[in-house]
């Protein structure tokens, strides 16, 4: 949906945040994600902290599915509703075009930029600006249970998409588990992230030199061939096309499949025995390349924290993301999400007991394909949903899904 739409339809008036307002000198409104990454007690903890250190403001902090964050962002706008909010990687070329976030380039000085992994930077890039700070540096690794490897006679994760789906019919046709696969496929953001990584490992393309939609070709057809193939041959459970990621790590925590495509968070989480009937067995391994094209797939599900245009407390909201965002706090917290700043990579407080994880980040991180960086993304977005999901469930080929959903995304260009 674009801003403009929501915008339209929004009620100008006092934009209702949760959380009780205390007395301070000023009291920031913060809106975050409730699911993957830090946990809203990691995000709650981190705030205490910012607060003990700055007497003088308060913090008041909302957190959101995913799935209603952009549009809070947006809607929000129409009456100064928050002055620190989390977004998505792909969302700051649209942010910008419609000037909802603060330009704060020039609050970040060199040392700085040297310090922040490279990469982490394209989340909150755009046409050469910067619109906040990189704060969660992901990407969907492969999550394998040893056991069931073990039992199926295999030594080592699968290191290709073809060896996937191979290991993944022994376990089956050994009675290990009925479906060794499970996936967030469901018609959301989150199939586009499963589909962005097997497309980037197959060779594809999202769009071509000329910014026309290719994804109906090449690697991007092979991507959807494949997760349309795993569905047919019953290695994939089925209920994968109602899954979000939380359903994956649930699903994959009781036991119930041998592999599980996801966010970094899950590996810390699938591997304590409070949260998970498989602890201690659970490895983790970038995402499978293919033979001659790639070693290893990944998308770019990284986000970022800004500021929005109409804050009244530009100031003190720049303070709390320096903090939040600072390398400090983010090695203090880094078990379900990993710091953006490349000397925590070496830091024993860090990797100490998730060497399994650092070691797949650093492969991941160095190869995370981007979805398309466009204004009209959230419309682009729904269309590939749709056809993503019409030929899972059979409706269409995989190749009449695509091609009808690339006309439609010409015409949002």
């Amino acid at each position: 949906m674009k801003i403009r739409n929501i915008l339209k339809g929004a009620v100008f008036g006092v934009f209702a945040i949760s959380g009780a307002a205390h007395a301070a000198d000023v009291t920031l409104n913060a809106l975050f994600m409730a699911q993957a990454a830090y946990s809203e007690d990691d995000i709650r903890n981190m705030t205490a902290d910012f607060k003990a250190a700055n007497p003088g403001v308060d913090v008041n902090v909302e957190l959101v599915p995913y799935e209603a964050l952009h549009d809070k962002i947006v809607l929000s706008q129409s009456a100064n509703g928050y002055d620190v909010v989390l977004y998505d990687v792909i969302w700051p070329a649209e942010f910008a075009q419609y000037k909802l976030l603060e330009d704060v380039t020039d609050r970040i000085d060199d040392k700085t930029r040297k310090a922040v992994l490279s990469g982490a930077w394209t989340t909150v890039e755009y046409n050469g600006k910067y619109y906040g700070m990189p704060w969660i540096a992901d990407t969907k690794f492969l999550f394998y249970n040893k056991d069931m490897l073990k039992k199926a006679g295999f030594d080592h994760p699968p290191a290709t998409w073809e060896e996937l789906e191979s290991q993944a019919k022994v376990i089956k046709d050994k009675g290990i588990v009925d479906y060794p696969l499970v996936w967030s496929w469901s018609q959301s953001e989150a199939a586009i992230c499963d589909y962005t990584t097997i497309l980037s490992g197959m060779g594809g393309k999202f769009l071509d030199a000329d910014g026309k939609p290719a994804f109906n070709t090449g690697g991007g057809l092979k991507a959807l061939q494949y997760m349309v193939g795993t569905i047919n041959d019953g290695v994939t459970n089925p209920n994968s096309r109602e899954y979000a990621e939380e359903d994956v790590r649930r699903v994959f925590s009781s036991g119930q499949a041998a592999f599980a495509l996801n966010w970094g968070y899950m590996y810390n989480l699938a591997n304590d025995p409070a949260e998970s009937q498989v602890a201690g067995t659970v490895g983790i391994v970038p995402a499978p390349g293919e033979a001659g094209v790639s070693t290893a797939s990944a998308v770019n599900g990284s986000m970022g924290l800004g500021i929005p245009s109409k804050s009244t407390h530009k100031e003190e909201a720049w303070k709390y993301i320096q903090f939040l965002t600072s390398q400090k706090v983010q090695n203090k917290y880094a078990k379900l999400s990993l710091p953006v700043w490349e000397a925590s990579y070496s830091n024993p407080d860090v990797i100490k007991g998730q060497e399994p994880f650092v070691n797949a980040a650093k492969t991941s991180f160095a190869v995370m394909a981007p979805r398309p960086t466009m204004a009209s993304y959230q419309e682009a977005s729904a269309v590939l949903q749709e056809a993503l999901q019409n030929a899972m469930l059979g409706t269409t080929t995989p190749k009449e899904a695509l091609d009808d959903a690339a006309n439609n995304i010409a015409d949002l260009q």
